[in-house]
């Protein structure tokens, strides 16, 4: 941002304006502004004073040291797949049907995710063998750019036996296979699966709750 006397000077000279005249039309001494600008007295503008100068030049108060205006930024759309990740029993395919699109803040998925946006997607959990972490009827951020290639441990979607699921893998100390962890002890988990029978679809990045 530029600094506020140096942009005041930069469109005082620009409109060929004159520092005494500016100082009147402020109800001020002559010398109020080129004392402002080139002796740094007063330290910042009066608030009405930088009112009137902004409305005066046309430009926002934040260019003469207001305070700065927040934008809505531009959201990411991401689609919402019309298809349910089991935790449970099973889904036999991660279709592509687009339900709806859900707008995320493109620096906070920067933050989170490797690739580009055009990776991600928003599905639907069905079934309680996540639980607690996850609840039937959630919704979850998938980076399917994020797969096997960086597999490590954390939370995925993936085909097993033609099954879609939601689960949490987990690299053995070995080298040698993964574990297929659920949640909720009440479900089943897998130990030494072959990566090789496993289709890692994506990484789970985050959730949203419908609170009832």
């Amino acid at each position: 941002m530029e600094d506020p006397r140096a942009a005041l000077q930069r469109l005082i000279d620009e409109r060929n304006e004159e520092y005494a005249a500016l100082s009147r039309m402020l109800r001020r001494n002559d010398a109020y502004i080129q004392q402002y600008i080139k002796r740094g007295t007063p330290k910042r503008l009066h608030e009405e004073d930088r009112r009137v100068l902004a409305a005066y030049f046309g430009v926002k108060e934040a260019v003469l040291g207001g305070p700065q205006e927040w934008e809505q930024p531009t959201l990411q759309q991401v689609p919402v797949l019309d298809v349910y990740a089991s935790a449970g029993h099973g889904a036999a395919d991660f279709g592509e049907a687009r339900r709806a699109t859900i707008g995320f803040d493109p620096r906070w998925l920067r933050e989170r995710t490797k690739g580009s946006a055009d990776g991600l997607s928003v599905i639907r959990v069905k079934g309680d063998s996540m639980a607690p972490t996850l609840a039937d009827g959630d919704d979850v951020l998938v980076d399917r750019k994020d797969g096997v290639g960086r597999l490590r441990d954390g939370i995925y979607v993936l085909r097993l036996d033609d099954s879609l699921m939601v689960k949490r893998l987990a690299r053995n100390p070995s080298g040698r296979g993964i574990s297929i962890r659920s949640d909720n002890p009440d479900y089943p988990s897998w130990q030494n699966i072959e990566l090789a029978r496993i289709d890692i679809v994506g990484r789970v990045l985050w959730f949203g709750r419908t609170l009832s």
